[in-house]
């Protein structure tokens, strides 16, 4: 039998002997797996913003990122949220004579901005699972 740490395990009384409780991995991972879902859609949206900069008309979308942790939070499935999720267009601050409201420097800079915090709950995540398999083997 593995040997436990103390902070590993509690006496409760729907432990058994002591033994370790089991643990929920959405307790352990909280936001960040749900962030890392919505940050995935939000990049492709972002990207389908960069592709079409000289598409005559095209409007330049986004997701509310707020709004969208609060329904994964509530408990709505990802896949609803994707499917039902309104996106939101964007208002250029220069418009453009063929009605296209991607602006390049805007897109890039969000695009940036969200990889840097995909890439941030990602690394919590890494960590998070480096402990957990460190608590697991007992060092």
């Amino acid at each position: 039998m593995a040997k436990w740490h103390k902070s590993c395990y509690s006496v409760r009384s729907d432990s058994f002997l002591g033994l370790p409780m089991s643990i929920r991995i959405d307790d352990v991972v909280g936001v960040h797996a749900h962030a890392l879902q919505v940050r995935m859609q939000r990049s492709e949206i972002l990207a389908a913003n960069l592709a079409n900069v000289d598409t005559p008309g095209f409007q330049a979308r986004d997701i509310d990122f707020a709004s969208a942790m609060r329904r994964l939070d509530a408990g709505e499935e990802f896949s609803a949220l994707t499917i039902d999720s309104p996106l939101k267009y964007r208002v250029p601050y220069q418009a453009s004579l063929d009605g296209n409201t991607v602006e390049l420097s805007v897109e890039q800079a969000e695009f940036s901005r969200n990889s840097m915090d995909f890439q941030t709950s990602l690394t919590f995540l890494t960590q998070k699972f480096s402990g957990l398999k460190q608590a697991i083997e007992g060092r």
